[in-house]
């Protein structure tokens, strides 16, 4: 059983409640556009991270972060991408992939939008974080938290930091 803590989209931006909120985690992932590598480096300090690059992403972090990853945790298949779409609305190419690599567990920003959402045609559940940050048109900044285990997706807690300052 593995507890795993979600986020994306904090475009360099800090708040010591992902610490409190993440400390419990196993895993920290970072569906992208990370901002700077400061941020990177921080998460790492409470857990083993997993991160992706964003659109804004560039230098360090592009050169740390892959542009997608596949993997599997406790017998879940993941697909982590920061520009992925969602169920019935995939970027190109995706659904293809989450089909073929028989994903069950797909992880994407961008949107800013927090989204949870499963994908009956393709068996997964859909996980957008929403935005951490203030960067951005979301009107209240959001967290995950999930559990893995034994191929299963339980106990998925959303976390609101609160509204972004307008």
């Amino acid at each position: 059983m593995k507890r795993i803590g979600i986020l994306s989209d904090t475009h360099s931006c800090w708040d010591d409640r992902y610490a409190r909120h993440f400390a419990s985690c196993d895993e920290i992932w970072h569906a992208g556009d990370v901002g700077d590598v400061d941020t990177l480096r921080r998460l790492e300090e409470i857990a083993p991270l997993r991160a992706v690059r964003g659109n804004i992403d560039h230098g360090d972090v592009a050169r740390y972060c892959p542009e997608m990853q596949l993997f599997e945790v406790e017998g879940v298949k993941v697909m982590m991408i920061h520009i992925g779409g969602y169920p019935g609305r995939y970027a190109p190419g995706v659904k293809r992939m989450l089909h073929r690599e028989n994903v069950k567990l797909m992880v994407a920003g961008h949107s800013h939008i927090l989204k949870v959402m499963p994908d009956h045609e393709l068996g997964l559940l859909h996980v957008n974080p929403g935005a951490a940050g203030y960067h951005g048109w979301q009107k209240v900044r959001t967290l995950v938290r999930l559990t893995l285990d034994n191929g299963t997706i339980t106990d998925l807690e959303v976390i609101e930091l609160g509204r972004r300052p307008a």
